[in-house]
């Protein structure tokens, strides 16, 4: 291979079509003013973080592991005044503990629900991993085993926020109101952090005391403000998605209020230890350049996103967000329509992997979902949803749901591949 010479010839000898790179650089050219204002936002979240950073006066001495029960882990303990200085809370628990994404959920909805309580998604339904624990489909150790009762406001039909239905459904027994930022496995628009503000302040004007958590995952730093400056009681996320700049290799955050924040350590650990147990095994460093490295990946994966939507409505594909819309989160979707494309997609995104890249993604039934996922994912972190990758749902409408990417070059190259494959199956023409 010769990459020495053009671009051109560096996508044509990584098998990309020279037809398409010419569409591809034909969309770049249109979109320099909105990357522009990406690059600005990033410098903002940039900025954020560093001083969050410099406040708590990080020093190498910060990346020292802990093994055992953890005790005094200094690295820990200001990596959380660091993510809550950064999302303007008053505490957060930042854990290796924490498995992924829909584990910091559970946590966060288990610590501070009892029996009795009722909780309210006031952005319909959640995302397929949450239903068991919440107990929509019935789970050993759900939420509805621990007498914790659930029903669901539906947005409306433009996808905004149905306040009259939220009015109805705050309950003298809601304890909690739920709201997911990103889409999940559904092809509504995902939620802007004005929305949730607006949907918080309604929720606090009825119901001082409800607590409102916001499902964050895929949408942290897309922003210039996170959803935690409007009055969220709790914002949860995943340490392998977007706050963890690809270099985390693990875990999960919470930030919110003082009690709700002691309430998930408690429940993390066990009454009496809360938040002082938990050794970081010299894993401090990475949590601390991830995050520091965060708005200029999540920028990217934006970046990548867009280029996506620009490209795949050329060939006819209905894209959620539509290639000109403003982004809330790093979620492409894109309606194949057909399990066939579906997969073609995937493969040339697997093909794109900087790992795995010679091997083809398969559908199989995953934990925690009812149908059959197919998932292309070559990453240096096992499922890490900031790096490249794309997944969906074997069923109607076959969407596929592209997302990360470490760098914006490798985001561009991905795209171009997954076209290319469907072009090799003579399911596009371009």
């Amino acid at each position: 291979m010769d990459f020495c010479e053009t671009a051109e010839k560096a996508y044509q000898s990584m098998g990309i079509d020279p037809a398409l790179w010419i569409m591809g650089e034909e969309i770049l050219l249109d979109l320099k003013e909105r990357f522009a204002q990406i690059d600005e936002t990033c410098e903002i979240n940039q900025l954020k973080v560093l001083s969050a950073m410099q406040k708590n006066r990080i020093s190498a001495e910060h990346f020292n592991g802990s093994t055992g029960y953890g005790y005094n882990d200094a690295g820990r303990d200001d990596l959380e005044r660091v993510y809550a200085d950064v999302f303007h809370t008053e505490d957060a628990l930042v854990r290796a503990q924490i498995t992924c994404g829909t584990h910091a959920l559970s946590l966060a909805l288990s610590a501070n629900l009892r029996p009795g309580d009722e909780m309210v998604s006031i952005s319909g339904k959640p995302y397929d991993t949450l239903e068991e624990v919440i107990g929509i489909r019935p789970s050993r150790g759900s939420l509805a085993e621990y007498g914790v009762s659930y029903r669901q406001v539906e947005l409306t039909e433009d996808g905004s926020f149905d306040f009259d239905a939220i009015r109805k459904a705050l309950g003298p027994k809601t304890r909690l109101a739920a709201i997911q930022r990103s889409k999940g496995y559904l092809t509504r628009p995902s939620l802007s952090v004005g929305e949730i503000a607006e949907a918080i302040r309604f929720v606090k004007e009825l119901r001082p005391d409800v607590i409102v958590m916001v499902d964050n995952c895929y949408g942290e730093f897309v922003d210039r403000c996170e959803p935690s400056d409007f009055g969220a009681d709790m914002t949860v996320g995943s340490l392998i998605k977007n706050p963890g700049g690809g270099l985390a290799p693990m875990g999960g955050y919470i930030a919110g209020t003082k009690e709700c924040v002691s309430n998930c350590a408690v429940r993390l650990t066990s009454p009496g230890l809360g938040r002082e147990v938990g050794a970081s095994l010299g894993i401090n460093r990475s949590l601390y350049q991830g995050l520091f490295l965060a708005p200029v990946v999540t920028a990217g994966a934006l970046k990548g996103a867009i280029f996506a939507a620009n490209l795949f409505e050329r060939f006819g594909y209905r894209c959620i967000p539509d290639g000109k819309q403003k982004r809330q989160d790093i979620i492409q979707a894109i309606e194949f329509g057909s399990a066939e494309r579906l997969i073609a997609f995937c493969e040339g995104i697997q093909a794109a992997a900087p790992v795995d890249s010679y091997v083809a993604p398969e559908p199989w039934a995953m934990p925690g979902y009812d149908s059959q996922v197919i998932m292309a994912a070559g990453a240096f972190i096992q499922g890490s949803s900031i790096e490249l990758s794309a997944d969906g749902p074997l069923h109607e409408p076959y969407a596929a749901y592209f997302q990360g990417g470490l760098t914006f070059a490798h985001a561009k190259f991905g795209i171009l591949k997954a076209a290319q494959r469907l072009y090799e199956k003579g399911l596009i023409v371009f």
